[in-house]
């Protein structure tokens, strides 16, 4: 049966101002300058750069900070409060800058290098070789089957069965293995091995033969297993060699590159460069904040738009076609204004949360000891300044800041907080600092498992169990013991 009944429910709705204020927000100074592009790209009525007479203007608010309709949503022409866009009360650009922003805003344009591939560049090499038309085309396709460290991660079989099916060649294991010795021949050396063990024997047959390769290409092809394993004692017994001549094995063993072709796309990719959104200085003992002068840009609503609104104002038989033009000037400028509003918005929230950061880790700003910062979290720094938790989520995710010791992002001052011995509340980040220092100082011929890194920790103040070693160690990328043994 069908019923009708009245409901209360309250619900929060984001209004497109707030999403947008959100979504600018979180884009870093490049994103943010390519994004500010696209709007004036989108919209006509939007301008950047002075305003004529700015600094003639007085300053009143403008009655359009209090309009809340929809985008999108049309009303009658006749409605349209036409002197609330005409009024030439925006804020004087003068009256909007400030002293906190950097200096080092340079439009530089770093130049787009054009790389070959890495997968073209072994096809290019593969052009020097005679081959006939079916080796070719096999070649070509085992060359398209490396991924970009350089290996090839199928098996024979099914390169056969793909070739077949995709290709129309038809051919077996053996003349596919054939061919796949040639693409060994290619460089870098190593690339389209098949597993770890192939690549690093691949490289050490390219060298010039001395003892220690020999020695290597063999320990690599029958005692891989013990010599990943650092199993040291184990190959001294097997081979009766000196310990010299071990040492100096695995030391060319260690020389090799275990993705070959990393190394060649990590030299010829375009390296994006980080543009810090913050600055911080010392200035006489004293913290400065500076936002990057290139999220401060200049914004004004276009005077043309302003103008054709006037002439609409001043005509007397209007007709359809001002009155849809009315209505097209009418978003275009609610747009621009609002777009205008989230800018200036995003400036404060971002210079706002920074400053909270700076000050609430003073002391390692001021010194540069990272065992100087303070457990902080995102609610220390949100219940601070007054804003959403995810708010400062969001400048602290994606943004950077260039301090006298290098370019920091900023989430990595955030941590969480553990008691020392003394009752005291410090950061894991000091905790990891310590933890990392202990190991780089400890003796690689017998370095320290888990269980004795926690009694270390625990006499420098630190009560830390194992499994918490075990874990701060892993974030750290720093093996277990038996890894970092060296002979």
């Amino acid at each position: 049966m069908l019923k009708q009944n009245l409901q209360f429910k309250l619900s929060q709705k984001l209004s497109p101002q707030q999403i947008q204020l959100m979504k600018l927000i979180q884009l870093p100074t490049q994103a943010f300058e390519q994004r500010l592009k696209e709007e004036m790209n989108e919209n006509p009525a939007l301008e950047g750069g002075k305003e004529e007479g700015d600094l003639e203007d007085d300053y009143e608010k403008d009655e359009f900070d209090d309009y809340e309709e929809d985008e999108f949503d049309r009303i009658d022409a006749e409605d349209i409060n036409i002197d609330e866009y005409l009024s030439n009360d925006e804020t004087p650009e003068y009256k909007l800058q400030s002293n906190n922003y950097s200096d080092d805003d340079d439009d530089r344009e770093m130049p787009f290098a054009a790389p070959v591939t890495f997968h073209q560049d072994l096809i290019n090499q593969l052009n020097t070789f005679i081959l006939s038309d079916d080796d070719k085309d096999i070649a070509e396709f085992l060359v398209g089957s490396i991924d970009d460290m350089g290996y090839i991660r199928r098996t024979i079989q099914d390169i056969v069965d793909d070739l077949a099916f995709t290709q129309g060649i038809y051919t077996d294991e053996a003349n596919v293995e054939r061919v796949l010795h040639i693409i060994h021949e290619l460089e870098p050396a190593g690339v389209g091995a098949r597993d770890l063990q192939e690549c690093l024997l691949l490289q050490l047959k390219h060298k010039t033969p001395t003892e220690s390769i020999n020695l290597a290409i063999d320990m690599i092809e029958n005692q891989f297993e013990a010599f990943t394993k650092k199993h040291y004692d184990k190959l001294l017994q097997k081979y009766g060699i000196s310990k010299e001549l071990l040492k100096k094995t695995i030391e060319e063993i260690e020389k090799l590159n275990p993705k070959p072709g990393g190394a060649f796309t990590g030299n010829n990719k375009i390296i994006e460069h980080v543009v810090p959104d913050f600055t911080i200085r010392i200035s006489e003992g004293e913290l400065e904040l500076l936002l990057n002068g290139r999220n401060a840009p200049e914004l004004h609503v276009s005077k043309d738009y302003q103008e054709m609104l006037q002439g609409y104002k001043v005509t007397q038989e209007k007709s359809n076609a001002q009155k849809e033009a009315v209505q097209f000037i009418k978003q275009k400028l609610d747009s621009a204004k609002w777009f205008i509003d989230a800018i200036r918005q995003r400036q404060e929230t971002l210079y706002v949360t920074m400053n909270a950061i700076m000050h609430y880790q003073q002391e390692y700003f001021l010194e540069g000891d990272e065992t100087k910062l303070k457990p902080m979290i995102l609610k220390d720094i949100a219940d601070l300044i007054g804003l959403d938790i995810s708010t400062v989520s969001r400048v602290a995710n994606s943004k950077y800041v260039e301090t006298p010791y290098g370019t920091k992002l900023i989430k990595e001052f955030f941590s969480e907080a553990m008691k020392n011995d003394q009752g005291e509340d410090v950061s894991t980040l000091e905790i990891k600092k310590i933890l990392q220092n202990i190991i780089e100082e400890e003796d690689k011929k017998k370095p320290l498992p888990d269980d004795q890194l926690a009694d270390l920790l625990k006499e420098k103040g630190y009560p830390i169990a194992r499994r918490t070693i075990a874990k701060y160690r892993e974030q750290l990328d720093i093996p277990v013991a038996r890894m970092r043994k060296k002979i």
